[in-house]
């Protein structure tokens, strides 16, 4: 499994980036698997508001995750960082 990263400001710049990358994929015979592709939204303050839309790739909804492994340590979408540091 492969981890990719998208950061932007906005969901739909989100969405964006990632039809662009989808697209250079299967431009190359690439093909980006929907059922396993996983999505975490982190807040980075308080004053953040709720999800505001799906991110999808081809209109289909990818599913959001509370957690995520990424470079050998768990993110979480709050900011927490106890799950790992137990781990460890």
């Amino acid at each position: 499994m492969r981890t990719i990263v998208f950061i932007d400001e906005t969901r739909e710049r989100v969405n964006t980036k990632l039809e662009r990358w989808r697209d250079a994929l299967e431009v190359k015979s690439f093909r980006l698997s929907r059922s396993n592709t996983e999505y975490l939204h982190c807040r980075f303050s308080a004053g953040e508001g709720g999800v505001a839309s799906n991110v999808v790739i081809e209109g289909v909804v990818i599913p959001r995750v509370e957690k995520l492994r990424y470079l050998r340590s768990i993110i979480k979408e709050n900011g927490e960082i106890d799950e790992d540091i137990n781990q460890r």
